[in-house]
């Protein structure tokens, strides 16, 4: 497996580039996430790298961060969803967005990729949901580190009072909070949800 490159940028016409190590030109596949933060060709570059091997080919995708890389493999891991789709994804949202969809349960963004449909998106969030699930529990961390916010922290609590993810989305989705603390947030949860 090879599990990273350094190399020299010697080509790049999205989504595929050629780093040059040691004479060898790899072709590598990469997100447009990490396509558009590449440097200019000639400059040295370091991605992280998933080797895909099937009958026909061997795919080499590259990513700009580990966790780019992580949900890339969870991602091929579930039924229906392949590298290209997989790739998709990678290029329309980050990873933190991607697992903000799963946590609210938001489908209608998910949709939205080019190759995803209600379907898909569905068993996306029900079969990402316990892989992220996995990931903090076997790692101690989730596959991405997201800032804490008051809204967040509202939607977690309110989640541990018994409410689903879904019902909370619609809650906190209709509010403005901004400049709001996370119990101003939860209060006004509670007082919708209960009219």
């Amino acid at each position: 497996m090879i599990g990273s490159l350094r190399g020299n940028l010697t080509a790049k016409q999205a989504p595929q580039i050629i780093i040059e190590c040691h004479g060898v030109g790899y072709e590598v596949e990469t997100p447009m996430s990490t396509f558009l933060d590449l440097p200019d060709i000639g400059a040295d570059l370091f991605l992280h790298t998933h080797l895909l091997v099937r009958e026909d080919a061997q795919t080499l995708y590259g990513f700009g961060s580990v966790e780019e890389r992580s949900l890339f493999r969870m991602l091929l891991r579930i039924s229906g969803v392949g590298a290209k789709m997989s790739l998709a994804i990678l290029s329309t949202m980050s990873v933190a967005d991607f697992q903000r969809c799963v946590e609210f349960e938001d489908a209608a963004t998910l949709v939205r990729i080019p190759g995803v449909g209600k379907k898909t998106a569905e068993r996306l969030i029900i079969e990402m949901r316990d892989k992220i699930d996995k990931a903090a529990d076997t790692q101690g961390v989730s596959i991405v580190q997201v800032e804490a916010s008051p809204r967040s922290e509202a939607v977690d609590a309110l989640i541990a009072l018994g409410y689903k993810a879904s019902e909370v989305n619609k809650l906190i989705g209709a509010m403005d909070v901004n400049d709001k603390s996370a119990e101003d947030i939860i209060r006004s949860a509670l007082r919708q949800a209960a009219q």
